[in-house]
């Protein structure tokens, strides 16, 4: 089977979707989307816990969180669904100074930039915002009130159906297995498991996976997948839906509730091969005792082992998304690695990929997001939880 498309957008996430609904509605002509999945976001995106945060120690992640919550708040209107988005909170807990100073210092940045209801709170402010948390150790914490929870298939469905209508076509089940090269420098077609496309443009949202399909084109591309897991416990009456999502700086472990569960996280040892979908039961205790020992008011619940899951990040080395045009191939564009910030970042992605593609500018500053700043030298400072 041999087609054509003015733009070739690999990844059905939500990332792609956002690309080609950004693009289709700016009148962009033909769009195609290319997943190997058998369904769209079946890869990381129908795993994500639905967080969504503009308090980022990095300008950059602060300006696509700010787009991105516009954007949230116009979604049923433009896209015609809704997103889900709640603005309950995220609560910070520090445990030490150096803590604290961090969060305060990452603070004075996000109200730099406009976010000025994020403020920073006494160990007193942290418990009142969250009576659950323990009080042993607080130093103190950070709160927004405007972040809070998304859903991401939600988003990703109203994404791909008002992209329908506009013309975009879906293709899922069906792997792309080559990029060809037209004088080196310009991807001329996708070559995939139905044949071939020849394609103008071609824009890489493929995710975890991104690595390998940059590498068909002859870019070298460093997303690497790692793997992230949920514990999720029975349903519960204990904690309500509105608790802001909580996280403790000292190790990362936070907690959510999400259709009157409890999802508890905690990141893991880094495992051989990402791809290993397993739920590792000595980590599920583990997670556990720590939840147990920061928010007493669950000790006593149980585990829904069976529905607990894992899911794949994509990280940059210095855990910001890669976005522009790949170097050294014309008409290949990077959407990726966006290190756990894809679906809360997605809103903004698609605007901002479809502008660089359109006008060869975007319209919010993603300078520190540029494929180029690894050679260059020039990465993000990735020292902070934030």
């Amino acid at each position: 089977m041999h087609r054509s498309a003015d733009v070739v957008i690999i990844g059905a996430g939500i990332i792609g979707a956002s690309i080609a609904w950004h693009l289709a509605s700016r009148g962009c002509g033909t769009i195609l989307i290319v997943d190997s999945g058998q369904a769209a976001g079946s890869g990381s995106t129908s795993r994500a816990t639905g967080g969504f945060r503009a308090q980022f120690a990095s300008a950059v992640n602060i300006r696509m969180s700010l787009l991105s919550r516009e954007k949230l708040l116009r979604f049923a209107d433009e896209v015609g669904e809704d997103p889900g988005y709640a603005p309950h909170g995220y609560l910070w807990v520090a445990h030490n100074d150096p803590a604290l100073q961090g969060l305060r210092h990452a603070q004075r940045l996000q109200r730099d930039l406009g976010l000025t209801e994020a403020r920073m709170l006494s160990p007193t402010e942290v418990m009142e915002i969250n009576p659950a948390v323990g009080p042993n150790g607080i130093s103190g914490g950070a709160f927004c009130p405007t972040d809070g929870f998304i859903r991401p298939m939600k988003m990703l469905e109203g994404y791909l159906s008002d992209a329908g209508r506009r013309g975009v076509e879906l293709a899922v089940g069906e792997e792309v297995r080559e990029l060809k090269l037209d004088d080196g420098h310009r991807v001329g077609r996708v070559v995939t498991s139905r044949g071939e496309i020849d394609a103008g443009i071609v824009v890489n949202a493929a995710g975890a996976w991104a690595s390998r399909i940059a590498g068909l084109a002859g870019v070298e591309l460093p997303v690497t997948p790692m793997r992230r897991s949920v514990a999720i416990t029975l349903p519960t009456s204990r904690l309500p839906d509105e608790m802001p999502m909580t996280i403790f700086t000292s190790d990362g472990f936070h907690l959510r509730v999400r259709d009157g569960r409890v999802l508890l996280l905690l990141p893991e040892v880094a495992r051989e091969d990402p791809f290993d979908s397993s739920i590792d039961d000595a980590w599920i205790r583990t997670v556990l005792r720590i939840a147990q020992e920061r928010v007493p008011t669950i000790s006593g619940l149980t585990i829904d082992r069976e529905n607990c899951w894992s899911g794949l990040y994509e990280m940059s080395p210095d855990h910001h998304a890669i976005v522009g045009p790949a170097p050294g191939v014309e008409n290949f564009y990077l959407a990726n690695g966006s290190s756990g910030h894809g679906v809360m970042h997605a809103p903004a992605m698609g605007q901002v990929v479809s502008e660089i593609i359109l006008d060869g500018r975007s319209s919010i500053d993603v300078t520190g997001l540029r494929p180029e700043r690894f050679a260059e030298g020039r990465l993000n400072d990735a020292s902070s939880l934030l």
